[in-house]
Formats: structure tokens, C-alpha cells, sequence
């Protein structure tokens, strides 16, 4: 876990890694200089900061849906970054969502959001490596992931936690990155990763492949390249219409530094191509 949190640290909090303030502090301050109180929110001031991943909220909705996600249900999100899911899922799904990341700045950031916005009490925050998680078998009823195993090598040791903490007959849903079938290298830098050390993308086929050598069977599973690319080219547009004029709320860019356009301009370009697609999917603990 060091060597894994050191890398994902780097490249999630670059400027806190380059001696800059801490994440938390810096969004309180963007916060701040937008006229909003940082200790009460609502889940539109933050929308942001508030889901690192293609499609936004709109996404996680629609894999909610996907999986018919029912009050009450006892939710892991793998990988929760700020929390935007698990705030999601609780505050339109009546879920009790357990948010785990092995970045701690983002675990601090996602604690923060839900008491800022009133979703503390049904939403909860830990500092963990997915491989091993300091978690009780049996004791979800859904594992939930967002863009999150392109960050982690032992895929394998992953999915065995995940049948270890799922309920018998659980569910797991995924909205996941994917290698494309163009094999040329990737444009880099790109949201997950800043050199292709850093990044475990996995075909499709190779995906679906260990998902049943681990005991997942898939329910359904779309390919939503279409829809996440131009998704993608939006707010590529969009963040180059603020390039000399930065947004009244905080974004991404106080997350990943400068870079982020280059991020985003890589990866709508890496979808456009075919070298990556997104998979949105359900899977049924067998």
C-alpha cells in the first residue's frame, strides 16, 4: 500500500505533493472567495469537486437505475474520491452509503462535503487500500465503482475483497475506463494517470474475464463510449471558455493543478480514438 498511495497521492493532490496548501484547505479558501460558507453547502455549490469522473452525476444516476438500487441498501463506493456518489445515493436513492479511498486528502475532503451539506449521518469515510479493507465480511448489499480499477494493479486481490464483504447474492456496479481496440500508446497525462506506469487499464474482454474467474456474473452490461465522449467534449469546451477566466465555484482544476485541461483535452481525445471506452455494467455475487 506505501509504494500504491505514494504514486495515487502525486498524481491526485499534485500541488499539496509540491509543497502547496492541503486540498481541504485550498477548497475552503475557493470557497470562501465565492461568497459561500465552506461548513454549509449544498450539493449544487459543489458539484465541481463533487464526482472525478466522465458523466458526473448524471452517470452515477444512471448506474443507480442501472442496478435498481433500493432504499436502505448498505453501499460501498470504491474508490469515493471527494464523495460525490455516496452523497448521491444517499440523498436521492435513501442508501447508507461507506465511501473507501486509499487518498487520504480525498477521504478528508468527502468527510467534510457531507457534514458541510447534512449528509454525515448516512454517509460514511475511510482512508483504505482496496486489496485490504478493514471491513467485516458480508456486510454490504452492493459494492459500487466509479472509474476507480484503472488505479489498481491486483485487480485480483480487489475483487476477492469485494466477494468478501459483499452479502450473499450482493451486487456489484461498475462505470469503469477500459482499454480501447486502437493499442497505440495513450495521450497523457489523463484524469487516473500522468505516465502509463500508473495505469491498469484492462480490455474489456480481460475485464469481464477476471470479474468471472472471481465469482461476479453479469446482469447487464452497456458500452457508453458514445455517451461519455460527448460528455467529454462539453466540458472540453467549456473549460476552454474559462481558461483566463476561472469559475466562481471551485472545479477540478484546485484538485489536479494547471494540468487539468491537458487531462481533459487527452482523454477526450483517447475516447474519440478508440484507445479507451467506458462500460457501465451490473454483476451478481454467484
Amino acid at each position: 500500500m506505501p509504494d500504491q498511495a505514494r504514486h495515487l497521492d502525486a498524481h491526485y493532490d499534485a500541488p499539496a505533493e509540491r509543497g502547496e496548501q492541503s486540498l481541504s484547505t485550498r477548497l475552503r479558501a475557493a470557497f470562501r472567495e465565492a461568497g459561500c460558507d465552506p461548513d454549509h453547502l449544498s450539493l449544487e455549490e459543489i458539484a465541481g469537486i463533487d464526482q472525478l469522473h466522465l458523466g458526473g452525476r448524471r452517470a452515477s444516476r444512471s448506474l443507480a437505475v442501472l442496478g435498481r438500487l433500493a432504499a436502505g441498501s448498505r453501499v460501498l463506493d470504491v474508490g469515493c474520491g471527494t464523495g460525490g456518489a455516496s452523497r448521491l445515493l444517499a440523498a436521492e436513492f435513501g442508501a447508507e452509503a461507506t465511501g473507501l479511498d486509499i487518498t487520504a486528502a480525498f477521504v478528508e475532503v468527502a468527510g467534510w462535503l457531507s457534514r458541510a451539506t447534512g449528509l454525515d449521518e448516512s454517509t460514511r469515510f475511510l482512508c483504505a487500500d482496496a486489496a485490504h479493507m478493514p471491513l467485516a465480511d458480508g456486510t454490504f448489499d452492493v459494492v459500487w465503482c466509479q472509474h476507480a480499477l484503472m488505479n489498481m494493479p491486483d485487480i485480483a486481490a480487489v475483487l476477492a475483497e469485494w466477494q468478501r464483504v459483499l452479502v450473499s447474492g450482493g451486487t456489484l456496479l461498475l462505470h469503469e475506463v477500459v482499454a480501447g481496440d486502437d493499442r497505440l500508446p495513450l495521450s497523457l497525462p489523463v484524469p487516473w494517470a500522468r505516465s502509463i506506469e500508473t495505469s491498469h487499464l484492462r480490455p474489456r474482454q480481460s475485464l469481464e474475464a477476471v470479474l468471472a474467474e472471481s465469482g461476479f456474473a453479469p446482469v447487464v452490461v452497456r458500452d457508453v463510449t458514445e455517451e461519455a465522449l460527448a460528455w467529454r467534449r462539453k466540458h472540453s469546451r467549456r473549460e476552454g471558455s474559462v481558461a483566463t477566466s476561472p469559475p466562481t465555484l471551485p472545479g477540478p482544476a484546485l484538485i489536479f493543478g494547471e494540468v487539468f485541461a491537458e487531462m481533459g483535452r487527452n482523454l477526450r481525445d483517447n475516447l474519440a480514438a478508440d484507445r479507451v471506452r467506458i462500460l457501465e455494467g451490473v454483476w451478481r455475487k454467484a
